[in-house]
């Protein structure tokens, strides 16, 4: 038993794919998948589950391949087997050169797709040709590649094209999928999108979508992002270009997938891919960056100090720099000071609220300098981090030239209060003890005039004047109070 075992297993590892369908069709079992998948799945089949009707179905491949190898190239080529063809021959409409290429072996399975989604029915020229590239997201964490970014070719000249794409998961890809979290209710971390981008080999795309996009998953739509409003006249909504999740309208299992892309044929060449991801949340992200990206206080401090260096070209010579611990985003004291390793200043940003305002609407762009701020480019700042432990009493400190630092507190504005030192004017004590404000001078204490120094001189000249008018209308001399302090006091504030 053993040794056949051992020669199973060696007629199914020199079996093609058609080969392999076939052996995997007969017991019953998924078909789909790349050449390694369909070898490890059928000797897996060999190895636990291998009954003589197997075996004999085994033999029997075996020795009609190599019937077929061994045959002359005049004699006519037996007829394949219905069995033979790919999973996707249901949805192929006249394709049968690209069929009976999934039969060759070492086939490129994406670039096969990618040649299906446009419906052609020929196999590309053997040329080798740069790639379309997708840029990098932070938010999404790439499994498996399901399918290369492939053009979307228009079949005639409509506005108005299709371009259809089957494809289906594997048994780990099912497992990764069913295995994770929910970010919210519905929503697996997880998922299968789909990301379209400008067909351009010249740098990594970011995502853009074509006009009038539409997704179909099996039978059902799927929901697009829309456009943002926009409250400036003249200024077109613009639309958030993201990934598009399409795991809750698909089949989780070994079955076939059915994608439509709809889109506008304008001019503009266009290119979709489709991944497996596991998207992140901007809490991951922070510990991630907490974990990685902390730059050391002394490399910080250097860095301070090479800001302040005298320059020999320059007239003016710097002697510190004032950073301000309020985070310019939200204009709340710094929990997290990060910045960009490319940003040229001082100042931080919060990293907190800063990678949950580009969970929501990612721009990563730096909110001090206004340049790009991407996620990669991130540092969390040591020493200012050490510096808000330290100050907890000042909105903003100084670097000096020699790295070091010191807090500015926010100058109080300057108020005349009863707190204020008071000056007495007109009195005989010369110890300063205030006499009991009384304008009849009663108990024998002298009766001190106010002055207000708050009024200038030509407001006190016109309320003299009136004075003085007002003494020749009436017959006694009118108390004079000119402001709120008491009687003998005045303010030297």
């Amino acid at each position: 038993m053993a040794a056949e075992l051992v020669e199973a297993k060696n007629m199914v590892m020199s079996f093609r794919v058609s080969d392999l369908q076939m052996l995997l069709g007969f017991v019953g079992r998924s078909k789909s998948g790349l050449k390694h998948e369909l070898v490890t799945r059928a000797l897996q089949l060999v190895q636990f589950d291998c009954s003589p009707e197997v075996f004999k179905k085994i033999k029997e491949l075996y020795e009609t391949r190599y019937a077929k190898k061994s045959s002359e190239p005049g004699q006519p080529q037996q007829h394949r087997p219905p069995e033979a063809l790919s999973i996707h021959s249901s949805y192929d409409r006249g394709s049968t050169v690209a069929r009976t290429s999934l039969s060759t072996p070492n086939i490129d399975y994406p670039a096969l797709y990618g040649k299906y989604l446009n419906g052609l029915g020929r196999l590309p020229p053997k040329v080798v040709k740069p790639e379309v590239r997708l840029v990098k997201l932070p938010f999404y964490t790439t499994l498996d590649e399901l399918l290369k970014p492939t053009e979307l070719v228009p079949q005639n000249n409509e506005k108005l094209q299709e371009s259809p794409c089957i494809f289906a998961l594997t048994p780990r890809q099912v497992e990764l999928i069913r295995n994770s979290r929910e970010l919210q209710a519905g929503v697996k971390s997880v998922q299968v999108v789909l990301r379209i981008c400008y067909t351009d080999t010249s740098s990594p795309q970011e995502d853009q979508y074509p006009p009038n996009i539409a997704v179909k998953v099996n039978h059902s739509y799927c929901s697009v992002p829309g456009y943002y409003p926009s409250n400036k006249p003249g200024v077109e909504p613009k639309r958030p270009c993201r990934p598009i999740n399409l795991t809750h309208l698909m089949y989780v299992s070994a079955a076939t997938n059915r994608i439509t892309v709809t889109w506008g044929n304008y001019g503009k060449s266009y290119s979709v891919g489709l991944y497996l991801v596991r998207q992140m949340t901007s809490a991951e992200l922070l510990q991630r960056l907490k974990t990685i990206g902390v730059k050391h206080p002394e490399l910080c401090k250097a860095l301070v100090k090479e800001k302040l260096r005298l320059d020999p070209d320059s007239e003016i010579a710097t002697t510190g720099v004032r950073v301000s611990l309020i985070c310019p985003l939200v204009k709340m004291r710094l929990s997290v000071p990060c910045r960009a390793e490319t940003c040229a200043h001082l100042q931080c940003f919060d990293a907190v609220f800063y990678l949950q305002m580009n969970e929501k609407k990612p721009t990563w762009m730096c909110p001090v300098c206004d340049k790009p701020a991407p996620y990669d480019q991130l540092i969390i700042d040591g020493l200012l981090s050490k510096i808000l432990t330290e100050c907890e009493d000042a909105d903003e400190i100084e670097y000096l030239v020699d790295g070091s630092w010191c807090p500015i507190k926010a100058e109080k504005e300057r108020s005349c209060s009863p707190q204020c030192p008071i000056l007495v004017l007109g009195s005989s004590d010369v110890n300063g003890l205030l006499p009991t404000p009384n304008g009849n001078g009663e108990n024998g204490k002298v009766t001190a005039d106010v002055v207000d120094l708050t009024l200038d001189s030509s407001s006190s000249s016109e309320e003299e004047d009136d004075d003085e008018d007002d003494d020749d209308d009436d017959d006694g001399p009118q108390p004079k109070r000119r402001c709120s302090y008491e009687k003998g006091l005045v303010s030297a504030c």
